[in-house]
């Protein structure tokens, strides 16, 4: 049993964190600090939670306790910079859910993020937590970055087809579509409702901060292609979902492309194949991405969908805190079954 450490668990994946910790059997006890709400009382800022999480202080991050065994930092850009050193060098196990630690490069990060990274130094110590993808550098990990939530959807629909076939890919193009919630809690004009209702627009055009991100892992993997990635907002609350073309110099055989999916995926509990593009309604409040392709001549097509709060953020932070402590990484996710 752990205790647990949530900083800056008052956004959106700080309500969902709660809830799967709450459920989760290794988990003893849990507190979580902010700075604004510092003083609070959990319930009310999450009131839907009445019933379903104990009620406790928040408190401040100011005074934060180094007792916990483990921390989720979920912080905005820039604030994880703070916390997260400190942690490291007590030997605290960390999951940052931010975007402080997902590239690899200081100059990219200060390029793309706009700050100045401060402890360049930890870039090359992160293990990048693309958890549906059998890496075991995870379940050795003390520190590991949280992809974001465009990229594991990019990602996971891409990786199979670029380790088989990155020879034939002439181009990769993805249309990717979310939710406000993907933009936080804060009030901003053009996420009112009604500005959003009836309406859908594509924005940071080519200054997407998912891009390099996206770029960086997928090259890892054999990228050698062009990518280009595109990001539009939907009228709707949560959600991603991202059509991703790729354009290839030869006709490959659309069964064929699946075996590669289904064998890449055959222990990823969370990735489902589908025989049909994917609706965002299956996957909303749920841990698992959904996926299909289909191919045609010289032309694939993979749709993938996810829940950005929850695949996008916390449910995948929980599964690679399960990874890293060697537990079953459904646990608190889905509900156990009764031996």
């Amino acid at each position: 049993m752990i205790s647990v450490g949530i900083i800056g668990g008052t956004g959106y994946t700080g309500k969902y964190l709660l809830e799967f910790i709450k459920e989760h059997e290794m988990i003893a006890d849990y507190a979580v600090y902010a700075n604004k709400s510092a003083g609070s009382k959990l319930l009310d800022i999450f009131p839907e939670l009445l019933g379903v999480i104990e009620d406790q202080t928040i408190q401040s991050v100011s005074e934060l306790s180094y007792n916990h065994d483990f921390y989720f930092v979920s912080l905005p850009h820039g604030e994880s910079l703070k916390y997260i050193p400190t942690l490291l060098d007590k030997g605290i196990k960390v999951i940052d859910l931010g975007g402080d630690f997902r590239l690899d490069s200081k100059e990219l990060y200060n390029e793309w993020y706009g700050f100045d990274h401060t402890s360049a130094n930890l870039l090359s110590q992160k293990v990048y937590g693309l958890a549906d993808v059998e890496n075991t550098l995870i379940s050795n990990s003390k520190f590991i970055a949280n992809p974001g939530c465009y990229p594991t959807s990019i990602q996971l629909a891409l990786i199979p087809f670029i380790k088989n076939y990155t020879d034939s890919i002439i181009s990769i193009s993805s249309a990717s579509y979310s939710g406000s919630s993907g933009a936080g809690k804060s009030a901003k004009t053009e996420l009112l409702l009604s500005e959003l209702d009836g309406n859908i627009k594509a924005y940071n055009v080519n200054k997407h901060r998912h891009q390099p991100e996206i770029e960086q892992e997928l090259t890892k993997v054999g990228m050698k292609s062009p990518f280009a990635f595109t990001t539009h907002l939907l009228p709707i609350a949560r959600g991603i979902y991202s059509t991703s073309t790729i354009h290839l110099k030869s006709v490959i055989a659309e069964d064929e492309i699946k075996e590669k999916y289904l064998s890449e995926y055959a222990n990823s509990i969370f990735v489902r194949m589908r025989n049909v593009p994917p609706e965002l309604k299956w996957v909303v409040n749920t841990n698992f991405c959904d996926i299909n392709i289909s191919a045609k001549n010289k032309t694939a097509v993979i749709t993938s969908t996810l829940d950005n709060l929850i695949k996008g953020a916390s449910g995948q932070a929980i599964q690679n805190m399960n990874k890293m402590f060697g537990w079953n990484e459904t646990l608190g996710i889905l509900k156990q079954k009764e031996n």
